[in-house]
């Protein structure tokens, strides 16, 4: 198993390759959306060059469940409720969902997923 240092630097040249963005801007704090600028279109690449740098596959809503958060049970008036809320914790145990957790839109889960979500998802994936 990589170590969280090794982990970090292969996420970091996943996401500069993908985004176009330089390597100090990929910090642990950065977040995907807001700070790095990914659209939803770059995260199919940046799964397709995380898989290939890590040897992993990752499943079609394993990083980002939109089938939870397109799922009326769970979302109502555009804000996750708490039923959605702890399945999102359940199916994202690598992600820190406190700051997403006090004002639940839908849109915002996205714009709140760091740098570091990122290394904890892969080192999740690699101990599994």
């Amino acid at each position: 198993m990589p170590s969280n240092e090794e982990i970090f630097e292969k996420v970091q040249e996943a996401l500069v390759d993908a985004l176009g963005v330089d390597d100090d801007e990929v910090t642990p704090q950065a977040t995907l959306q807001g700070d790095l600028d990914a659209e939803s279109i770059d995260f199919l690449d940046i799964v397709f060059r995380l898989e290939k740098a890590f040897d992993i596959k990752i499943e079609r809503g394993e990083l980002f469940p939109e089938d939870i958060l397109t799922n009326s049970e769970y979302v109502q008036d555009g804000k996750v409720n708490a039923e959605g809320i702890a399945k999102l914790k359940e199916r994202m145990p690598f992600a820190d969902l406190s700051k997403f957790e006090s004002n639940p839109i839908v849109q915002n889960l996205a714009q709140e997923l760091t740098v570091q979500d990122m290394c904890n998802f892969v080192a999740h994936k690699l101990a599994s």
